[in-house]
């Protein structure tokens, strides 16, 4: 995961993410990351269009997005 995510820093790679946020429900957002440390990323977050801080511990996923086939 870590990889992906260092990866795709500092990029205009759009990646999903998929998170429990604090109230414990699962997020998928399509994200853009800005930048990586030890505890979190910080991104900008097309989904809700700000910039956001997500918490490593709480990434259950992250990878390429999925694109629907017609």
């Amino acid at each position: 995961m870590n990889g992906i995510l260092n990866r795709a820093a500092g990029t205009d790679q759009r990646i999903e993410l998929i998170y429990i946020n604090k109230n414990n429900q699962l997020s998928k957002r399509i994200i853009k990351v800005l930048s990586v440390t030890d505890q979190a990323i910080k991104a900008y977050c097309y989904t809700k269009r700000h910039f956001r801080t997500f918490k490593l511990e709480n990434i259950l996923s992250v990878g390429p997005i999925k694109r629907r086939s017609a």
